[in-house]
């Protein structure tokens, strides 16, 4: 890469009174890259999934460059964001309550063994416990906030501080991640100007109280409350391996502050998260008024990926197809 400028912020820095002094809660860790030459006229923003970190999109830790180089390498001025309790925003109960269990390499292996397993194989490892690849991915792993609520709360008021100090952007986010895209484009829908979802968090409602996320967004007409979203259940295709799912029941309420947003929704051919996001997220945001363009990387002609694309042998592949997308949709 070669930069005109890199460095760090935080936003979002509370102050909470504890019995032992003033201590600093909630923030969230940035980390930018800009180019030497910058030809994109929009920045991107990285969030990462699950218990993880931004270095999800610095590569393996192999040395070899991940998503945040090509973006850079691509002109793109480059955010990678902690979310507030990970990484480089640390985490203390004291300051976000008590913590969910640690990650465990069981609870990602299926993902990197579908990789590992897939024709063509998209993983060097075995994907299981034991492969030096996965303990690299696991030490940057940490645990997540127990309260959802409060957490995707914190993502809402965090990127939108975000994006009123760099401007208009692109937002990309990942598995857990997902729901940053969301709030965050209810909070600021005129400076997310585009959004790539890869693999995020659902089904709708359950957890995801309030559809895809578990903090407040703006329906039209309006909710106070999320029970106030009624829902009907759906039966998937017989032999499709999706269990009954939610929509909203009709008339369905709209995600005003989305609807005009363009929406990518990125799955892996080999991916176990299928039956988790394809189709109930889809058909949700539609549903909800928004526009989405759902791309399987197999109908791409690109195999075997799993749900840790960003990290996998081909992702400068995966990459090239979701630079494209937002080549076609992204206006500042």
């Amino acid at each position: 890469m070669r930069l005109k400028d890199q460095g760090f912020f935080w936003v979002g820095v509370d102050r909470k009174k504890t019995d032992y002094g003033t201590i600093a809660s909630g923030q969230m860790y940035v980390q930018y890259l800009i180019p030497a030459n910058v030809t994109q006229p929009l920045p991107i923003v990285l969030v990462h999934g699950g218990g993880g970190q931004g270095t999800h999109y610095m590569g393996t830790g192999s040395g070899q460059p991940g998503w945040a180089h090509f973006f850079v390498q691509q002109g793109y001025r480059t955010y990678i964001v902690d979310r507030p309790g990970h990484g480089r925003a640390p985490y203390h109960p004291d300051a976000l309550g008590p913590p969910a269990p640690v990650p465990t390499i069981e609870g990602v292996q299926a993902d990197f063994a579908a990789a590992a397993s897939a024709s063509p194989p998209r993983w060097n490892g075995n994907g299981r416990v034991g492969d030096p690849l996965v303990d690299e991915f696991q030490a940057g792993q940490n645990a997540t906030l127990q309260d959802q609520a409060m957490a995707h709360a914190l993502w809402a008021s965090r990127g939108a501080e975000l994006l009123d100090r760099i401007g208009p952007a692109i937002v990309l986010v990942h598995s857990a991640g997902g729901p940053f895209a969301w709030v965050v484009a209810d909070q600021r829908p005129t400076l997310v100007k585009a959004i790539v979802a890869v693999e995020p968090a659902g089904p709708p409602f359950g957890a995801l109280t309030w559809g895809l996320s578990s903090s407040p967004v703006t329906y039209d007409p309006p909710v106070s409350d999320p029970k106030q979203l009624a829902t009907r259940d759906v039966t998937p295709p017989a032999g499709s391996g999706l269990p009954t799912y939610k929509l909203q029941a009709d008339p369905p309420r709209k995600l005003k502050n989305l609807a005009g947003i363009p929406i990518s929704f990125v799955l892996g051919e080999s991916s176990p998260r299928h039956k988790l996001t394809d189709p109930p997220s889809v058909e949700f945001l539609r549903q909800a008024g928004c526009n989405v363009d759902f791309i399987r990387l197999e109908e791409r002609g690109i195999r075997g990926n799993s749900h840790f694309m960003m990290l996998e042998t081909n992702r400068r592949e995966v990459f090239d197809v979701i630079h494209a997308w937002i080549a076609s949709k992204a206006r500042a």
